[in-house]
């Protein structure tokens, strides 16, 4: 059953009663401080090693791969250092690859420019692809396994707009079908390779394993999918990045099974989502069994397709993340929380507040929780004890969007002290338990309510 169009139908289907004084800030202050309290960032001796030194030339022609990767090297075997590449234009034939205890800075006016022949990316690393771990082509910075590494700006990333990987989005159906079923039956990851003649997209960025990372004030353009992917990573920070990418799958920041992780001060202008948490795809995502959990998200600009946006891999659960005081500009949907009947996975206790919304074409909360899948059913996924609250919203095709699976609701959600001026449909609801609005103003009409919709 579905609530498709008006304010009076809800009305009248629902009890309305008082509600308690909200709560103020401190305990949501107490817990947001206690995550970033925890996290450190990377320990990194103080010595430099400049990239000209080892012979590189930053004319943007001559490849300068040879020259940062043995400065890493060096660095590296002294026990860790500052890697800098000063002003000028570094172009990279094939991916950089960083090491534990290393800092990649990027001098203000330097270019990471990457060449753009897939060839160049292989051999075959070890990656999450879409959920699903996969050998295939390596991401431009790549590091695997490492304790404190940074990336730190003001310079700029461009995975260069003459790359043949951005064409590989149309050619791609096949391989990713191939790698799902892969996840779906088992098959060892060993035997999961994606190499020469095959489409999967590399990421700009990929930590995949690691402590202590941080990434900062670097701009960043041109990815070929994820931008800024971190996979099964403890203490993150990301903060200050001008994430301005626009092509197909750009989501700004991915942060895929990562544990104790604040995203701040950043400014998102890209293709697919700006912030995403996941945690892996189905069968594969379930038997890793790696949560995302203790995730602050706050004091950011975001504007894109979506503005934040969890699952659809979300199989190893999502729980205690805090999205507070964003501004989400304009795009398609504002926050998308998607899942489908083959992921399995809960997500839980998050809460969205303090967020200024300007105009989304859809929607500005959607739970699409019947995402298409491979399998067909026998693993729903639970959404439950969500919290949106303090949000201003000036323009959305649709208010509230809920659809979730016979049998398997969207439970227990709460809006709070939301105000949104324009809507053109206020609620559609497909199976949701525990609906429960507090003072939520749409257009002229205040609703102080509870329903369930099935």
């Amino acid at each position: 059953m579905k609530l498709i169009s008006g304010l009076a139908p809800l009305l009248v289907l629902t009890t309305l009663f008082p509600f308690p004084a909200v709560a103020g800030s401190d305990p949501v202050e107490k817990e947001i401080a206690a995550i970033v309290d925890r996290i450190s960032l990377p320990e990194i001796p103080d010595r430099t090693y400049d990239i000209t030194r080892f012979g590189a030339v930053g004319d943007g022609r001559e490849d300068a791969r040879p020259a940062i990767m043995a400065a890493i090297g060096e660095a590296a075997a002294d026990g860790g250092g500052r890697v800098v590449l000063p002003r000028g234009t570094w172009l990279s034939e094939g991916p950089v690859h960083l090491r534990s205890k290393i800092e990649l800075h990027l001098a203000e006016g330097a270019v990471l420019l990457f060449g753009p022949d897939p060839a160049d990316y292989l051999p075959v690393v070890l990656t999450r692809w879409e959920g699903t771990e996969v050998m295939t082509y390596s991401p431009l910075i790549y590091a695997r396994d490492v304790e404190d590494v940074a990336i730190t700006g003001p310079g700029k990333i461009d995975g260069n707009a003459e790359s043949a990987f951005h064409g590989w989005w149309e050619f791609q159906e096949d391989d990713m079908q191939a790698l799902r079923t892969m996840g779906v039956d088992g098959t060892p990851r060993e035997k999961r390779i994606f190499g020469e003649g095959t489409h999967l997209r590399p990421p700009a960025l990929q930590v995949f394993g690691g402590r202590r990372i941080l990434l900062e004030g670097y701009t960043i353009e041109n990815s070929p999918f994820w931008v800024n992917h971190l996979v099964y990573c403890d203490e993150v920070t990301v903060r200050r990045l001008q994430v301005d990418s626009h092509r197909f799958n750009n989501d700004g920041v991915d942060l895929d099974s990562c544990r104790y992780a604040l995203v701040e001060h950043n400014h998102f202008r890209t293709g697919d989502d700006s912030v995403v948490v996941k945690s892996g795809r189905d069968r594969d995502g379930r038997e890793v069994g790696r949560p995302s959990e203790y995730i602050v998200v706050r004091h950011n600009d975001m504007g894109g397709e979506d503005g934040i946006a969890l699952g659809s891999e979300m199989s190893g659960d999502i729980r205690h993340v805090y999205f507070t005081d964003n501004v989400l500009r304009k795009g398609i949907s504002a926050i998308r929380f998607k899942a489908n009947l083959d992921r399995g996975g809960v997500v839980e206790h998050i809460l969205v507040r303090n967020m200024k919304v300007e105009s989304f074409e859809k929607h500005l909360i959607w739970f699409q929780l019947n995402y298409p899948g491979l399998l067909g059913g026998g693993h729903p996924s639970t959404y439950r004890d969500l919290v949106f609250e303090n949000i201003t919203a000036e323009k959305a095709g649709t208010f509230f969007e809920a659809h979730a699976p016979d049998g398997a609701p969207l439970l227990d959600v709460t809006l709070r002290n939301i105000s949104i001026e324009e809507v053109d449909q206020p609620l559609v609801l497909e199976h949701v338990e525990g609906l429960r609005f507090e003072n939520v103003r749409i257009g002229q009409q205040v609703i102080n309510a509870e329903l369930d919709w099935n």
